[in-house]
């Protein structure tokens, strides 16, 4: 399928339904769960903790992006680190250039382990994103994923909630992951 072919399939779908969101990863089509109301709460913390760190950055929820090199693909991250206005004038599927962070929390489906722990860190690599931060609601760890090979991210970094970890560069903010532990499942 092309990428063109998958982005009228994913605008038919969300006329359909608003139940269902579609990402095509891997030359796979996915459908990826719609947060709950504590997936919602660690992302309104995180984006007070990078608004906090610098004002002219903005946590965009949801943005669609093209990810990866080798087969062109689309992914939805629940949350996306980049500066005010990085998106301006694009549609709902956006290039990655100037994403600083892409954050995955995991949520209650049957996919999850392929999806946010597999496919998504290879296509947010490959796509030369500096870091992907895996919030593992499962597991009660942070995963930090950085230095992209253009395949692989090369740092990878796993600190249990309730303990401090420092996002590296070009993000080099500061979480105290404490507050996570409201928010497991």
């Amino acid at each position: 399928m092309t990428q063109g072919g998958f982005e009228e399939l994913a605008r038919m779908a969300d006329q359909l339904s608003d139940a269902v969101r579609l990402e095509f990863i891997d030359g796979k089509i996915g459908e990826k769960a719609l947060p709950d109301g504590d997936h919602d709460e660690v992302i309104a913390w995180l984006a007070s903790m990078c608004i906090q760190a610098n004002a002219g950055w903005w946590l965009y929820p949801e943005r669609g992006l093209r990810v990866e090199t080798y087969r062109k693909g689309n992914a939805r991250p629940d949350g996306c680190l980049a500066p005010r206005g990085t998106f301006t004038g694009q549609g709902e599927w956006a290039n990655a250039d100037g994403v600083l962070m892409t954050v995955e929390v995991t949520s209650r489906d049957y996919d999850t382990d392929r999806r946010d722990r597999e496919e998504k860190p290879r296509a947010y690599a490959e796509s030369g994103i500096p870091v992907y931060l895996l919030i593992d609601r499962d597991t009660c760890e942070v995963k930090v994923h950085s230095q992209p090979d253009g395949k692989r991210y090369e740092m990878v970094l796993t600190v249990p909630f309730g303990k401090v970890v420092t996002l590296p560069d070009p993000v080099g903010i500061e979480l105290d992951t404490e507050p996570l532990k409201d928010w497991v499942h």
